[in-house]
């Protein structure tokens, strides 16, 4: 199997899912109980949490931990919009964010909040300028990802921090979900005021996230319980998890430059494959983009076909995001740049890791020369 769909989801490590058993079978007490077996817990999940903040320079968070990215990006959101609502309900986002968050934008819109979703340039990118002259007197929440999940360009989040410093009533969230492991996140240097992760995006365990709040950061919870996690997510929390995410973030940043420059050249090699096809269009911006992702559309086919074409050699990628690949629709990210509804329907997304090979790439070129000829 030639598996190039790393930025749907990623296999877990051997060293992470031994951290996950171990202590769910050693340390398995309540975190909230005040004898010495649930005090181990409690001590196992202040670990976690100081290695967390340590690993992406975030002295001045707290680490909230959740079940994924969908959960923190929600409550980052609507934590922000409901905290702030009565000093104003003006919010901005872009219109080529996560489902997470662009759903939830709109369900706020139907809440009564004034949304302003950023148009972005052909390269996937807002500009400057229009995010300054959108921000208004009311204006509680500015909310981007850092690394586009479908096309891999990587928004000015270091520039609109700096921006957003100049309205300190603003509060910024990022979803930095495709950027760490990545590309250097260092939280206190960005001015972000909330920032999203994932576990099995990182090569951790599913049902596994967390939200970093910067300390003096004010959200309402989402539900209603107990007091565990900073008063923002009821509920027993589970430590096993907290410890293996932790785990995971320390075992991808202690490669990341040598992965970031190793998954360069095969994304180099891939691109010089594609240009090769006259039906191919290669949607990934050149500069200013994560080299883990390429976003392509196949002229005249639809992404599904293409997609399933290679699924007798046992090469796997996607159509658009994992989360809304089965809804039949041009993509909203392609649409987004500019694509018209074909190529924005036609579109397919490879993915790269530094587990890819080049033995791995050479036998995707292999099949691409079949593939695309079969279908002609």
């Amino acid at each position: 199997m030639i598996y190039l769909d790393y930025t749907s989801t990623t296999p877990v490590r051997e060293e992470v899912l031994e951290s996950f058993v171990q202590t769910t079978k050693n340390f398995w007490g309540n975190p909230s109980s005040l004898h010495k077996f649930g005090l181990i817990s409690e001590d196992l999940l202040k670990m976690a949490r100081k290695q967390m903040k340590d690993l992406i320079d975030a002295k001045n968070y707290e680490v909230v931990f959740t079940s994924c990215a969908t959960e923190s990006n929600n409550l980052a959101i609507k934590g922000i919009a409901h905290r702030k609502g009565n000093n104003g309900k003006h919010l901005i986002t872009s219109g080529v964010e996560h489902p997470s968050v662009y759903h939830t934008f709109e369900s706020l819109r139907e809440e009564g909040y004034d949304v302003t979703f950023l148009k972005v340039n052909k390269d996937g990118r807002i500009d400057l300028e229009e995010l300054k002259n959108a921000i208004r007197k009311d204006t509680i929440l500015v909310s981007l990802m850092f690394v586009n999940n479908e096309i891999g360009t990587i928004m000015p989040i270091i520039e609109v921090g700096k921006l957003l410093k100049k309205f300190p009533k603003i509060t910024f969230h990022v979803d930095i979900v495709q950027a760490l492991g990545k590309i250097p996140v260092k939280l206190d240097e960005m001015n972000i005021d909330l920032a999203t992760i994932s576990a099995h995006k990182i090569y951790g365990l599913k049902g596994s996230g967390a939200l970093f709040v910067r300390k003096g950061i004010e959200i309402v919870s989402q539900q209603t319980g107990g007091s565990q996690e900073f008063n923002l997510r009821a509920g027993t929390v589970d430590v096993p998890s907290a410890v293996s995410l932790a785990k995971a973030m320390r075992l991808i940043l202690n490669d990341l430059d040598k992965s970031y420059e190793y998954v360069t050249k095969l994304n180099n090699k891939v691109r010089t494959m594609l240009i090769n096809y006259p039906e191919i269009i290669i949607n990934s911006p050149v500069e200013q983009v994560s080299p883990y992702i390429i976003n392509f559309s196949v002229k005249g086919v639809k992404s599904e076909t293409f997609v399933h074409a290679f699924e007798p050699y046992e090469i796997y990628f996607s159509s658009k995001s994992a989360c809304s690949s089965k809804i039949s629709k041009p993509s909203r990210i392609l649409k987004a740049i500019g694509l018209d509804d074909d190529l924005a329907s036609n579109s397919v997304r490879i993915s790269l890791s530094h587990l890819t090979t080049d033995i791995e790439i050479d036998e995707l070129e292999k099949a691409f020369k079949e593939v695309i000829n079969n279908l002609r």
